[in-house]
């Protein structure tokens, strides 16, 4: 592959189809969006992988729903890693990239030698859908379970869409010949169409959960497992890239499945941070509140955990009992005129 078709794949989604059994999908590729996020952070290695991991996801996840504004993956344990979350932000208009951007807590004295998903302990994994001004977020809550967040993922669409859906994922630093080493990630997606509803009360899953068995029967499930076969043979190299395409990837994974693609979604790094949201934030704190935040130089500052942004605001302009607007002309001027 030449490295012009390289970059062409890099940071983008692309959808599929394998028409012979019904199940649609999409292959992701992350490079400078991942490297962004991670840059921004000097993370433990097994806090990026998830971080990392947890982009990936909703890169392949955001643009199954029919998404106005945005979707948020998030994750709370009482583990050495404490919080991960992504978020997915739909293209504001045809033609436009998606954007990502994801974040970790965690502390740093209990990080060990466990496998990093271990590291979170007990909690929950979150899927929280905005869909804008005007309307009621969605959120659905699945336990941790099954080693992974792409295994948590996948529980969450059998429990709350009844979805089987699968997720094969990979990411690491990559060093091509003559440049720097820089992360990439790279994921497959298979989901099947919306089948019957299930009877009966839980699964065949771990504590009870639904699993692709307990929804799928007879050709829907041969052909659901065949697929999954099918992609227990793709390497990490594969995934990763940049040597194999994802077209050349699908052809080589599904070729008897009949695998159709369609457009390919360009993603980009993106965060919706700005002062006015800050303030937002904070208009929920008293006076005496905002003096508690308020540094010895007699400024409130605030740092967005996903870009790093960095804001600084007048105490007096912050809270429901601020007395002067962002501009510092006092609010009672605003009220008289």
């Amino acid at each position: 592959m030449s490295k012009i078709n390289q970059i062409a794949w890099d940071d983008t989604i692309l959808p599929f189809q394998l028409d012979r059994s019904d199940i649609r999908g999409r292959v992701a590729r992350l490079d400078g969006v991942l490297d962004h996020i991670l840059s921004r952070h000097d993370y433990p290695t097994p806090v990026g992988a998830l971080v990392a991991e947890l982009a990936l996801l909703a890169a392949l996840v955001g643009p199954t729903v029919k998404l106005r504004w945005k979707l948020s993956l998030q994750v709370r344990g009482n583990g050495a890693i404490r919080t991960l979350a992504a978020d997915y932000y739909a293209p504001e208009r045809d033609g436009a990239p998606a954007r990502i951007r994801a974040w970790a807590s965690f502390d740093d004295a209990r990080l060990d030698d466990r496998p990093p998903f271990q590291q979170i302990g007990e909690g929950y994994f979150a899927v929280l859908i905005d869909q804008g001004e005007g309307t009621l977020p969605y959120q659905g809550i699945t336990p941790l379970a099954g080693g992974s967040l792409s295994a948590c993922a996948q529980t969450y669409f059998a429990q709350s869409e009844q979805l089987p859906t699968r997720f094969q994922l990979a990411s690491g630093a990559s060093r091509l010949s003559g440049q720097d080493s820089h992360w990439r990630a790279g994921g497959v997606m298979l989901q099947t169409l919306p089948a019957k509803p299930m009877q009966g009360d839980g699964g065949s899953g771990e504590g009870g959960l639904i699993e692709a068995a307990d929804i799928l029967q007879g050709a829907e499930s041969e052909d659901w497992n065949r697929a999954n076969l099918l992609l227990d043979t793709v390497e990490v190299l594969e995934l990763i890239g940049p040597s194999v395409g994802p077209t050349d990837l699908l052809l080589r994974l599904f070729h008897e499945e009949e695998p159709r693609v369609f457009d390919t979604q360009r993603v980009e790094f993106g965060c919706s941070c700005t002062a006015d949201r800050v303030r937002n934030t904070l208009s929920i704190y008293s006076a005496k509140d905002i003096a508690h935040m308020t540094t010895d130089a007699g400024i409130v500052t605030a740092d967005c955990q996903f870009c790093g942004a960095h804001y600084e605001f007048d105490p007096h302009s912050l809270g429901f009992e601020a007395t002067v607007d962002a501009d510092g002309q006092p609010l009672s001027d605003r009220a008289a005129e």
